[in-house]
């Protein structure tokens, strides 16, 4: 089904990633921007609502037929769950409490991760600092595919399957590129969501339990929201690892889609992120961007000059900053 992408091998490149510097010149020129970092009030709000409408959302499917557990599961609870994985993101960077309530951060994400079913939180934390430290690092970036993935998931039906099991690869990629120790956090954090899980499955009965994960699965697939892991950093013009998109999905995302502001200013909450580029227009607003995912998702699997190999690639020593 259509023609082989014609990428066979990563865009390797040989400099530091941009945003380092480019956070350094806003700065110096507009320090105010300094004010923006800090927690987001609203966020443990927000998210609380969240969950408990998911809760909810379990009482009410548990006499449903299957066909619309799934139908509600993929039109509802998976934008909910897709949004709280964004929520997670946003709390990995200690923006629900401040940095000095780091502890409080890790337990809150291990509160946001119970729709989604499966314990995802703690293990999160722990790659994405890598990931912002350490963007596109060969063996360090686990957001990036393997090779392995590049070079099969190369044809329109193939790429299609690569996103419908985004998930599974999300997941397990980093116990392959980059296995690290088990932590104590992510030991509690599948405690405290089996223990839920089994709490449902005994109130309500399995339907609950399979609308939770299947809303999981199916909204972090083939799904409008879907589109930001393919929006943020893969290569659709040579030269550019990083792209925002200012479009009506970021009400639903906590402004996930501001990712070149976002990896300029990690510190700062999603939704200050549109202050930031307010404030340092001319730094971003000839930058290349995006103006929808889903003409995203439907360019990745019909362009064959994008696919899993459309990444930028560096080797990068052991930073000894953290960000």
């Amino acid at each position: 089904m259509g023609n082989k992408a014609t990428r066979g091998d990563f865009e390797w490149v040989y400099t530091e990633q941009p945003h380092t510097q480019r956070r350094r010149d806003i700065l110096a020129k507009y320090p105010a921007i300094k004010s923006l970092m800090g927690p987001d009030p609203h966020l443990k709000w927000i998210v609380s609502g969240m969950v408990f409408s998911q809760l909810l959302a379990c009482y009410l499917v548990k006499d449903l037929s299957w066909k619309w557990i799934f139908f509600w599961a993929y039109a509802f609870g998976g934008c909910v769950n897709h949004s709280l994985t964004l929520a997670i993101h946003d709390i990995s960077h200690n923006v629900a409490f401040g940095n000095k309530q780091a502890k409080w951060n890790r337990w809150f994400a291990v509160f946001a991760n119970l729709p989604i079913g499966v314990p995802y939180s703690a293990s999160f934390k722990k790659y994405h600092i890598d990931h912002h430290r350490y963007l596109g690092g060969d063996a360090l970036d686990v957001d990036i595919p393997t090779d392995f993935e590049g070079w099969f998931f190369c044809t329109p039906f193939r790429k299609l399957i690569w996103l419908a099991l985004q998930p599974l690869f999300y997941s397990l990629r980093p116990l392959y590129v980059n296995p690290k120790a088990i932590t104590h956090m992510e030991i509690c954090n599948a405690l405290v969501q089996f223990t839920l899980d089994f709490i449902i499955y005994f109130l309500w009965g399995l339907k609950p339990v399979i609308y939770l994960i299947a809303g999981s699965l199916l909204g972090m697939g083939i799904h409008p929201i879907s589109g930001h892991f393919i929006a943020e950093h893969y290569m659709f013009l040579k030269g550019y690892e990083t792209y925002s998109y200012y479009g009506p999905l970021n009400w639903i995302t906590f402004n996930v889609g501001y990712h070149m502001e976002h990896h300029d200013f990690p510190s700062i909450p999603g939704c200050k992120l549109p202050m930031v580029k307010k404030i340092a227009a001319e730094y971003y607003d000839n930058l290349p961007q995006h103006q929808s995912w889903v003409r995203v998702l439907w360019d990745f699997i019909f362009d064959d000059t994008i696919g899993p190999y459309s990444r930028v690639k560096r080797i990068c020593k052991l930073a000894r900053e953290n960000l």
